[in-house]
């Protein structure tokens, strides 16, 4: 893999679209059993050669892929060497042999590099020479997460290779400010991963000035004409399915670009699938309608049990499937999403029915409110997966769905006995 790399979707704001399979310790599994006995595997990228330690997050990716792969010491493995802004890793799967080494060690030499990670040298920084030093994923990981930066080793769950700050940890800002300020090179990952963040921030920062100006404050004075209990209950319903129906949008857009191979196969196959598998969900509350505390709680339970389940089984059946060719894939994609999306279409059709059961005039508010909730959700689901995972905003977005059971049954329990009031 040689500069294969790019941060256009980051640089373009796309932050969802930041993950790579590329730099995960799933698909350098894959790499390594593709290649024999006497196989090598090369990987050239960018480089910060005024933090060498920058490089650990790849060279500690290639240690964890050894070690899965069943190797007990993983230095006679590694070879790394830079040049200028671009280090190269020569990973081997058999130890290097002498004449193997006498080659790498004439070539840096000649092209006049410099070695980072030799089997027979001592690493270029002790953060390098511990990390090739680790016997277990566990002990690596300590390791990794010892620095400033977020140097762990990247999964599927957690594809975000190029993320190296931990986004609700200042220390590494604080380190990084004070070097600045004392004029040491800054320049490498930890400096566009800030901005990235302050641009995160900016995005959230506009989205609630955006959502309170054109869809909160025009709608205030439907929420004024009914009941304090129903204009709460209502709005929570109505948020709950607004950031859980997007926080599963933004984590099955994660998950299955990784899956799929490409961002564009992910909007494609996921996007379609979803809103037309709800969209159908839709059409089938009018004769399947959710009209008792029974249905209600049977779909609710459902559907937050299907999103926890697609957190834990999805890993698995991607393992299974990853080598099919694109088709299969696509199909077990949309296997997997529309039932999803035919579940949490009944959401919104259904809350509107009972609310229109106990007062029409705050039915405004309550579309905005799910509106507002969905748009500020779109960047809540990106920070989450960053941080902590795909799994755990997926995880979130089945326990909105699951908090919805008892919503509904407070908004079931105030409709009146007599018609409700005409709009």
């Amino acid at each position: 893999m040689s500069m294969i790399d790019t941060w256009a979707a980051t640089g373009a704001g796309a932050f969802t679209l930041s993950e790579n399979g590329l730099y995960t310790l799933e698909g350098w599994r894959a790499f390594l059993k593709s290649i024999n006995s006497n196989g090598i595997f090369t990987v050239s990228r960018w480089y910060n050669p005024g933090n060498v330690d920058e490089t650990g997050r790849m060279i500690g990716l290639a240690t964890a892929a050894l070690l899965d792969d069943g190797v007990q010491d993983v230095r006679p493995y590694l070879f790394v060497a830079s040049a200028g802004n671009i280090a190269t890793l020569v990973l081997s799967k058999s130890p290097f042999t002498s004449d193997q080494l006498h080659v790498l060690h004439d070539a840096v030499r000649d092209g006049g590099f410099t070695e980072l990670i030799s089997p027979d040298r001592t690493a270029e920084s002790s953060l390098l020479q511990q990390i090739v030093a680790s016997h277990d994923l566990a002990s690596l990981n300590q390791v990794l997460g010892s620095t400033y930066l977020d140097l762990t080793v990247p999964t599927d769950n957690r594809p975000f290779f190029f993320n190296q700050m931990r986004l609700f940890d200042l220390t590494g800002v604080r380190i990084f400010l004070s070097r600045w300020k004392n004029g040491e090179p800054q320049y490498g990952v930890f400096l566009g991963n800030l901005t990235v963040f302050a641009f995160l921030l900016l995005i959230l920062f506009i989205s609630i000035v955006a959502v309170v100006l054109t869809i909160l404050v025009p709608l205030r004075s439907a929420a004024r004409q009914c009941s304090l209990s129903l204009a709460v209950m209502g709005s929570l319903y109505f948020s709950l399915i607004g950031i859980g129906f997007m926080l599963a949008e933004i984590s099955l857009l994660q998950y299955f670009s990784v899956y799929l191979g490409h961002p564009i196969y992910s909007l494609g196959v996921c996007l379609f699938s979803l809103i037309l598998s709800t969209g159908l969900g839709s059409m089938a509350s009018d004769w399947l309608n959710l009209n008792s505390k029974t249905k209600l709680l049977v779909w609710g339970t459902l559907a937050a049990a299907y999103l926890a389940a697609m957190a834990l089984t999805l890993p698995s059946v991607f393992h299974a499937t990853t080598d099919r060719e694109r088709l299969v894939r696509i199909g077990v994609s949309l296997v997997a999403i529309m039932p999803l999306g035919f579940l949490l279409g009944f959401a919104f059709p259904t809350g509107m029915r009972l609310v229109n059961a106990i007062d029409s005039q705050p039915t405004p508010w309550f579309w905005g409110i799910n509106g507002a909730t969905g748009v500020l959700a779109s960047v809540l689901g990106v920070i989450l997966s960053l941080t902590f995972g795909i799994n755990v905003t997926m995880t979130i977005a089945a326990a909105c769905y699951l908090l919805v059971i008892p919503t509904s049954f407070a908004l079931l329990a105030m409709r009146p006995r007599s018609a409700p009031r005409p709009a």
